[in-house]
């Protein structure tokens, strides 16, 4: 059975959900693609302020959360398949690709039944806090954009690419310069440091 999940909240002073299922029943078809439609407004992280959409392809192994916010916005794809993930900062034209850290970012599973199970409610300001990681973004280009798999590839290709290196222990604290910070469904705040976004 192929279904289609779509999922909206507003976030004011009170968080409202709307959850519409819409299934095709009788497709004999293991379930590929869900898509989830999420309005943000936290007025406290303008980074994490606006509309986000997360779109989960099952059969790719492939997750899309695009971030609408003015000249904030940008676009991260967690590439299950490779182990790599990538995020588009509009504004800087750049593409940051970095290692997925599986032990915070959530299975492609999990963030499914996130939405489907309505885990994500009671999670936005004011509820548990969200976990955070943080990377230095290494300032040479990515010359080979065949080695980071095909999907990632296809998603960076002609924009400038850089990696982008976890950040652990004293050099979480040590650093001291500006970050942009991808802030994701109230699931994990990712902070991206180094030149390339402090211009």
């Amino acid at each position: 059975t192929l279904t289609f999940a779509s999922v909206h909240c507003f976030c004011e002073d009170k968080m409202k959900f709307t959850i519409v299922f819409a299934g095709l029943l009788g497709v004999f078809l293991a379930p590929a693609l869900a898509d989830y439609n999420i309005n943000i407004s936290d007025d406290n992280n303008s980074a994490g302020s606006g509309q986000q959409s997360v779109s989960v392809n099952n059969e790719h192994n492939v997750a899309n959360i695009d971030n609408n916010n003015g000249l904030d916005s940008w676009n991260s794809m967690w590439d299950y398949e490779s182990g790599f993930a990538a995020t588009r900062l509009f504004q800087k034209k750049t593409c940051i690709v970095h290692k997925m850290n599986k032990e915070v970012v959530p299975s492609i599973q999990s963030l499914d039944a996130l939405v489907k199970e309505k885990k994500l409610q009671g999670k936005g300001p004011g509820g548990a806090p969200p976990k955070s990681l943080m990377y230095s973004i290494n300032p040479d280009k990515v010359d080979d954009l065949s080695k980071l798999g095909k999907n990632i590839a296809n998603m960076c290709r002609g924009i400038p690419t850089y990696m982008a290196e976890e950040l652990q222990g004293e050099s979480l604290f040590s650093y001291s310069g500006r970050c942009f910070e991808t802030n994701i469904l109230w699931i994990v705040n990712i902070s991206f440091c180094g030149k390339t976004v402090e211009n």
